[in-house]
């Protein structure tokens, strides 16, 4: 099992998940984050920190497309370690749906 971002974190972007992880998998986009799947260690303890609900185990149904969509991202933004303000509109934005279609954006964010 591993740990996995979802759309719920678009346009959000808690960083609160970052400063818990034992082992740094967490990468930043523009506008939200991914987990590494292949350097996650299912410890689990990020899952309760994200305000959003967007951190889910990839056991739970039609996960697949989320663990890829990771893994992608996560090899192409820069390592995330310090916690961060969230987005402007973080707080009417979250548990919008359709946000991927909306919002998503490729472009790396700042790391750090």
């Amino acid at each position: 099992m591993t740990y996995i971002v979802t759309d719920n974190c678009i346009e959000c972007k808690y960083t609160d998940c970052v400063e818990v992880c034992p082992v740094d998998c967490f990468y930043e986009g523009e506008n939200m984050l991914v987990i590494h799947p292949d350097e996650c260690i299912d410890c689990g303890v990020c899952e309760p920190e994200c305000p959003a609900d967007a951190i889910r185990p990839d056991t739970e149904p039609d996960m697949e497309k989320w663990v890829e969509f990771n893994r992608k991202y996560s090899e192409m933004w820069p390592v995330i370690i310090t916690k961060k303000d969230q987005l402007p509109n973080a707080e009417e934005r979250d548990g919008e749906d359709g946000k991927m279609d909306k919002y998503f954006s490729e472009a790396p964010g700042e790391g750090g």
